[in-house]
């Protein structure tokens, strides 16, 4: 009976926590006014352009920031 009690303390102070700290909490998104810019796939994006560009350096530019490499690779 003392380790519910326990349990049900903690989650209300966690819960308690939470609803005092909810105006600083940060949220990830895909987009939005607050988001990073991203730069497109493919060199005529990049700022300073390769000297070479295969299909494999494609590839992995496309599947960036994944963290599977592509298929082709």
């Amino acid at each position: 009976m003392g380790l519910i009690k326990l349990a049900a303390a903690g989650a209300i102070g966690y819960a308690l926590y939470k609803y005092a700290n909810r105006a600083n909490e940060q949220t990830a998104s895909a987009g939005g006014p607050d988001s990073y810019p991203v730069r497109d796939a493919g060199p005529e994006n990049m700022t300073h352009t390769p000297p070479r560009w295969s299909k494999t350096d494609e590839a992995i530019d496309e599947s960036f920031p994944a963290s599977d490499p592509p298929s082709t690779y």
